[in-house]
């Protein structure tokens, strides 16, 4: 089960479309409790080797938003624009924003001045830094800072967090804007048209193969529909569609 998503058992169909014409280039389903960006890397590899596609920039939803990710898409020199989410304000202690790194320190600086040395990395990639307990306790920011629990300040910073920050400085850019700005009439628009006009709401099968079978023939709907369209539209077919 995802936080946010619907409990039961679903379907969750992982779709790329391009931004010209909105024509769907990728459907691969999968169970509906596996994340989002698991499949995609495999998924952008094998459109590229299918179609020859030389992929220049991607914009994706807050799911894809990994370290993992950013670090791939900035080795192949693609730009990424990508969403964040937006956690709630349950947490009141001092946001990890108000703390400073200084990468020549290899350390962060709280609002305060004082220093979070680095202390270990978990498996995950995660390096942790920690401060001294005795500056803690002389903190007039203490009781906002970190739970009465803790005797220290704890901040953890990925070892790839520098590609997060690519991505995150992309969107600000007037093309990272624009190119985001896209995705409600691209790939937002056709999962909606898909559930509206093409009963794509609902598996209609049972089984991870007939249910892939499903989104395969609405893609392939949905593409003939945009692909007559356009060729109407420059005059190269007659017809009403």
């Amino acid at each position: 089960m995802r936080d946010g998503k619907p409990n039961g058992f679903h379907f969750l169909d992982h779709r790329t479309t391009d931004a010209k014409y909105n024509i769907i280039t990728d459907t691969y389903v999968t169970a509906g409790n596996m994340a989002d960006s698991e499949p995609y890397l495999a998924r952008l590899q094998a459109q590229i080797d299918k179609f020859g596609f030389k992929v220049e920039a991607v914009a994706l939803d807050a799911g894809y938003f990994t370290s993992y990710i950013c670090k791939k898409l900035s080795e192949r020199n693609i730009f990424m624009v990508m969403g964040y989410r937006r956690f709630g304000k349950r947490n009141k202690e001092v946001p990890k924003s108000q703390f400073k790194y200084v990468e020549e320190m290899n350390a962060f600086v709280c609002p305060m001045g004082c220093i979070l040395e680095y202390a270990t990395t978990d498996r995950e990639g995660y390096r942790k830094y920690k401060s001294k307990s005795e500056d803690c306790a002389v903190c007039p920011l203490r009781e906002v800072c970190f739970s009465k629990k803790q005797k220290q300040k704890v901040i953890t910073h990925h070892i790839w967090e520098k590609y997060k920050d690519i991505a995150r400085k992309n969107k600000l850019t007037v093309t990272g804007k624009k190119l985001y700005k896209v995705r409600c009439s691209t790939i937002e628009r056709s999962f909606a048209d898909a559930k509206e006009l093409h009963g794509y709401r609902y598996a209609r099968f049972r089984g991870l193969k007939s249910v892939q079978m499903q989104a395969y023939l609405t893609a392939a709907c949905q593409n003939m529909k945009k692909i007559a369209l356009h060729l109407t539209k420059k005059g190269l077919v007659e017809g009403y569609f």
